[in-house]
């Protein structure tokens, strides 16, 4: 008889699965598509060799020590790359989160109160009408079963929005090396500036104490004088701002490091060499798109809206639970820990969308929305990156081809300076001629100095353009 209550059982428990899957025939999901579609690199153009991977650490390219500890303290204790690990690890616990509800579920749940029974309930006298312990302890099973891939397609969602959290990190880390590079190249740049003013100095007392020279001997006027003095007040004004702009450079840079101006490390003069070529291509490479972290991000983001729509889709269909339990319940706590009190029950457990005044719908057209956003948002950082690259490889460019026609207007205004020099210490000329030549030096100097700084700066752009040292495989 038991046999035959069990197979009876078995029979009901196929009908009712059996009459779910059945009713899913009946259950319309809408039927939508992406407006938006991804770029290319055909699209884009982009027909270059492929670049090979940068040192793990391209700033060692420079050969200043000074600046790889400043970039290592950054990359240790900036607040902006601190939170985006903390979203890292955040996005890996929820993604572990989705993953475990794919696993079987176990708890063990118990009570035990007082309470009086209704005398016209289930139970018959002496229970029925009296107060009585009623108490529970059992071990409960819950595994959902993933019939439509559902659950699947979460854990896929967390998992690419956690891989996509990785890479923003990436980014950062990669905005965060760049932004000290760049902001010690101002450092760097201010000291040459500074040089360049010093030297300007030079000159001018010299031009003051020949100029003083004359006077005396008769062969100028105070006004060649008063020209001289005021010239070398001025290079004073020029050292002054060259000072100042390396000072808001190092607050710049112990901003980046997480250090406080009043604690911030005295700097050494920096020892870049603004001739050194960084490693960056000739053409945009055809995979710079798979270079960035940033663009590898807005894919990944696109593949966890396509998942979230998967699974919002098979929410049109059942959700099937494998359900048991086993335990001990009773009325008195005293008979709980008798045999008889004994309990135990498996089964499914189904549940089926049939009226949800259009929620499951919704639902679905939003995760269609969301995957083009994404898709759009995914487009957007590859143009941008493409149109970032390409223009700091035309300033690269451009660059190159003014330093070899500044450095002969250079070389042509230091001869006219010398030139000019020696024909009025012969008294061949006038103090008004040597100011002139020496006003273009000095202009072609501070010109020089701030074009080989902007070229070093294109140097770095670009090489951050294409991805720096970033690879998939050292994404941490």
């Amino acid at each position: 008889m038991k046999i035959s209550r069990v197979n009876a059982g078995a029979r009901t428990a196929a009908l009712v699965m059996a009459t779910a899957i059945a009713l899913t025939a009946c259950v319309s999901d809408p039927v939508t598509s992406t407006r938006e579609t991804p770029v290319t690199a055909a699209d884009l153009a982009l027909s270059g060799p492929a670049q090979p991977d940068s040192a793990a650490a391209w700033w060692h390219s420079l050969h200043d020590p000074q600046l790889d500890q400043l970039i290592a303290t950054a990359l240790a204790r900036n607040p902006g790359l601190a939170g985006s690990l903390a979203r890292v690890h955040i996005a890996r616990e929820q993604a572990n989160v989705s993953g475990s509800t794919e696993k079987p579920q176990v708890t063990l749940d118990g009570f035990a109160y007082r309470q009086r029974f209704s005398e016209n309930y289930i139970f018959p006298p002496p229970y029925g009408g009296g107060t009585y312990w009623e108490g529970r302890l059992a071990f409960n099973l819950n595994w959902h079963l993933d019939f439509w891939g559902r659950q699947a397609a979460l854990v896929e969602q967390s998992g690419r929005v956690a891989d996509a959290a990785v890479l923003d990190a990436a980014t950062v880390e990669l905005m965060l090396s760049s932004a000290v590079a760049q902001a010690y190249l101002e450092f760097a740049r201010a000291q040459r500036m500074e040089l360049v003013a010093l030297q300007a100095q030079a000159q001018r007392r010299a031009l003051l104490d020949l100029t003083t020279q004359r006077v005396g001997a008769g062969l100028d006027s105070k006004a060649e004088l008063r020209a001289a003095e005021s010239n070398l007040e001025l290079s004073a004004v020029d050292i002054e701002q060259a000072r100042l702009a390396a000072t808001m450079a190092r607050n710049a840079l112990a901003a980046l490091t997480g250090t406080s101006m009043a604690k911030a490390p005295a700097l050494a003069p920096p020892t870049i060499d603004f001739g050194l070529a960084l490693p960056v291509p000739a053409a945009l490479p055809a995979d710079l798109l798979a270079r960035r972290p940033d663009v590898r991000a807005a894919q990944l983001r696109i593949n966890a809206a396509t998942a979230g729509r998967t699974a919002a889709r098979a929410n049109f269909y059942p959700n099937v639970d494998l359900v048991a339990y086993a335990g001990l319940s009773a009325i008195g706590l005293d008979e709980m820990l008798q045999g008889d009190s004994h309990m135990w029950g498996v089964g499914p457990a189904i549940h089926l969308p049939i009226f949800d005044a259009g929620r499951l719908q919704a639902e679905y057209r939003r995760s269609g929305a969301e995957l083009d956003a994404a898709i759009a948002s995914y487009n957007d950082t590859v143009v941008r990156s493409v149109r970032e690259a390409a223009d700091q490889s035309a300033r690269l460019r451009s660059f190159e081809l003014q330093l070899d026609a500044q450095q002969r207007a250079l070389n042509a205004a230091e001869q006219s300076y010398d030139l000019a020099s020696q024909r009025y210490s012969a008294g061949l000329t006038s103090q008004v001629t040597v100011l002139n030549a020496e006003t273009q030096v000095l202009a072609a100097r501070r010109q020089r100095t701030q074009m080989l700084a902007d070229r070093t700066s294109a140097r770095i752009a670009l090489l951050v353009a294409l991805g720096g040292h970033f690879s998939q495989e050292t994404a941490r």
